[in-house]
């Protein structure tokens, strides 16, 4: 298993203690590609912040890639994050005073490895035309549609040549036919390389193109399916 997520407790102090996840466990194979399923505020976004390094203030085991989370320092799990796991979020999180091809680099000028900025460029625009948006890659993100900009992203995201991919709701702030090329993207990104993916959506159409639904409602796994 790629992912195991062992009796996760987590609650927010702020809303006076109500439970957010409750006795979670889920585990995913290394390949797999898995939709999250949930309304607002079931605790699916909660969920994958976890499996994602972001939150660690919780009660359980989260162990990915071989790693217990909660027992790694904040230094190595930063570097474990960028090589191992990437992020694509809805609201894209692009910095705009960047280009495309900048923004797509820059996992490689956090992790402070960028001394061969020629072969840095050349591997981001690899990553670009890999989600066929190279032709971009001199704009700031500005000056793109919502589709253009979540390819950016997702080129960021790929660009370190992650094993595991996490996607909040990477299509809510996209028309159908952009979300469904993203979902596209993802697909072939398993199907290809072997990545894996995790998708959290509301979107029950969405949920479907992954080869298994994790169910969640009210901070509890509910039931898992395999779609048709």
């Amino acid at each position: 298993m790629i992912v195991e997520l062992r009796h996760i407790q987590k609650s927010y102090e702020a809303a006076s203690g109500i439970p957010v996840l409750k006795d979670g466990n889920v585990a995913i194979e290394e390949g797999e590609f898995v939709a999250i399923l949930g309304k607002s505020g079931s605790g699916k976004t909660t969920l994958l912040n976890i499996i994602g390094g972001l939150d660690r203030d919780f009660k359980g085991e989260a162990i990915v890639a071989g790693r217990n989370l909660q027992k790694m320092g904040d230094r190595a799990l930063s570097r474990f994050r960028n090589e191992t796991i990437a992020f694509i979020f809805q609201t894209f999180n692009l910095l705009p005073h960047l280009t495309c091809r900048e923004n797509v680099a820059f996992p490689a000028y956090f992790a402070g490895n960028a001394a061969n900025r020629a072969e840095v460029a050349q591997r981001a625009q690899e990553a670009m035309e890999r989600v066929g948006i190279e032709h971009k890659a001199a704009s700031v993100p500005g000056r793109l549609s919502g589709g253009e900009r979540q390819r950016v992203a997702i080129a960021r995201a790929i660009f370190q040549k992650p094993r595991i991919l996490l996607a909040d709701e990477p299509t809510g702030n996209l028309d159908s036919v952009s979300g469904r090329h993203v979902l596209d993207l993802f697909m072939e990104l398993n199907r290809e390389d072997g990545m894996t993916c995790m998708l959290v959506t509301h979107d029950e159409q969405l949920a479907k193109m992954a080869s298994r639904i994790v169910r969640i409602a009210d901070g509890q796994v509910v039931g898992e399916e395999r779609p048709a």
